[in-house]
Order: structure tokens, then sequence, then C-alpha cells
């Protein structure tokens, strides 16, 4: 299993560069990536390994990546390969054959993202990056592109791409280093892998019975992000399958001072008013310090004893 050590440890001087960018649509429910390379001068390999190794050496932490877990800036959340859909990425970015040279503007123009590929005899390590506004006609187009010559600005009419030297995410052997949570799962169809959990999640019997009508659930979620994060987190800590807990959600949720409404028979009745505070329940998220003597609302919480 790669580590942050690996990934701090390989060679990029010695690598073989290639740029490939991405476009992506979905097939049955699937992603669908198609790369291409790009050729690039030398100077420019020389700015994109700088680019690379200055965005990798602020990274000096790592966190295991959950659903609610956030990074700051000099950390990375990591989460294995097999995980997600880098090995479509991949596949696409192995052999530099000449059919699939970017050899006109339509081919690198409105692309997704694009990754700088560095490969040596023993590893390849993919620095990925969302693309920005500059890759796409639709928006470059509005723009009156300049540039500074014989002491007076002029139009610019080549295309220009901008490659910022900070990346998303990083792939090395099976882990995949991520800077930045939400582009990472807007490129590899991440969310997608959240809608398709909640959907089973409401279907679940020991999950849909503690409820007496799991709608209200389902318009709250809807197709928000962070809602969807909630959703799978409470699906993977699974307080609802325990008895005990479910007791005592039911016996202190006024205690605990949350707006959870109860039917006679135990189940809990959601309401677009109470549905964030049965999320906060059923994550175990509202907490009643002993030393203040308050309770907190919490983002996540991690056994310390």
């Amino acid at each position: 299993m790669a580590e942050l050590a690996d990934l701090h440890a390989f060679d990029l001087d010695a690598a073989d560069l290639t740029i490939w960018v991405y476009k992506q649509s979905t097939k049955d429910g699937r992603p669908v990536f198609n790369g291409r390379w790009i050729g690039v001068t030398d100077e420019l390999a020389q700015a994109l390994r700088a680019a690379v190794a200055g965005a990798r050496s602020s990274i000096t932490e790592t966190i295991e990546y959950q659903i609610l877990a956030q990074n700051n800036e000099s950390s990375a959340l990591t989460i294995g390969a097999d995980e997600t859909y880098i090995a479509l990425v991949k596949a696409q970015a192995v052999n530099p054959v000449p059919a699939k040279k970017v050899t006109k503007l339509k081919d690198i123009a409105n692309t997704d993202f694009y990754a700088i590929r560095f490969a040596t005899e023993n590893d390849v390590l993919l620095a990925v990056r969302k693309t920005d506004a500059s890759w796409s006609t639709k928006k470059s187009k509005d723009n009156i592109r300049m540039i500074f010559s014989d002491d007076e600005l002029d139009i610019d009419v080549r295309p220009s791409f901008s490659v910022q030297p900070f990346f998303d995410f990083f792939s090395l052997d099976d882990r995949i280093f991520v800077s930045n949570k939400g582009r990472f799962e807007s490129v590899l169809a991440y969310r997608a892998g959240h809608v398709e959990a909640f959907e089973e999640l409401k279907v679940e019997p020991e999950f849909a019975e503690i409820f007496a009508d799991v709608g209200p659930i389902t318009i709250f979620v809807g197709s928000n992000k962070i809602q969807l994060r909630r959703a799978i987190a409470i699906r993977e800590k699974a307080h609802y399958k325990d008895p005990k807990f479910m007791d005592n959600l039911r016996a202190m949720s006024a205690e605990l001072n949350l707006n959870i409404e109860f039917e006679d028979d135990g189940r809990i009745r959601p309401t677009a008013e109470t549905c964030r505070d049965i999320f906060q329940a059923l994550l175990d998220h509202r907490l009643d310090s002993r030393l203040s003597e308050h309770l907190y609302d919490v983002q996540s919480t991690q056994l310390v004893g």
C-alpha cells in the first residue's frame, strides 16, 4: 500500500512526463473517460515538474477518506484506488500512440480534466486537476485576450489554456491522495456512487422501518452533495440497526433538544422541519459536553477511549 512517504519519494525528475486531457461522459450509469495526450516543450515540462513537486511537498499529513472527513491545506485524504474509477483513467493513458495525440483544437477544447503522468520503470504517478474556464470555448469566447508587446497591448487570437500549480488529487499505485475533495468526487464520478448508495439505503428494511414515511427524507436529501454524504455516513455508522441506540434516541431526544417527532409505535415521523435533527441524531452528532454542560452539533466523531 502506497504511503505519503512513497508519494514524496517518487523521482519526478527521472520520470517520463506526458500530459493527458480527458473528456467525460456516462454510459449505462457508469463513467466513460476518453483520454488524449499532448506534446509539450522541454521548458513547459520543467515547469510542470516544479509545479507537481511544489504541490506534493505541501502535503505533510494524511487523513483516511470518510464521507464527512475534510482535509486542510497541508493534508490529503487517502482512499484505495479500487474504491474509485481511477483504473479507467489510467487505462486511457498507458500508451501515447499517434492516434491518441491531440492534433486539433477540438481535441483539447472543453475537456473536463487533465492528468500529468510521470512514469518510471517501477511506478506511475498521476497528478490530476479539473479544468478551469480557460479550457471551455463557450466561456473563453466572451473574453478579449490581450498580449503586451512593443510597449502596447494587442489582441491575442491564439488559443490558450491554463495549467495551475495545484492539483485535486494524486494517484500512486493502489492509493489516491486527495487535496480537493469536491473536485476529486466530480472527476471520478464519486457523487454518482453516493446517489446510488442513498437509493439502496432508502429501501433497506432496517432503515425504512424506523420511519413512518421516508418521503420527506428523500426530499430533504435530493441531489445535495452534503446531504448525500451524510446519508451515506448514516449507512456506514448503522446506528439505526442498534435497538439500544434507537431506544435511547426515543427516550432522550427532548433532553438533547432534538426536534424529532415519533409515532405511537416508536417510528420516526419525518417532516421538512425535522429532517436536519433526524440526521444529526442518526449520525450521533448531537453531543452533550460534561465540561461546559452545553449541547453541541459536531461534524464528525472520533472515539478517544
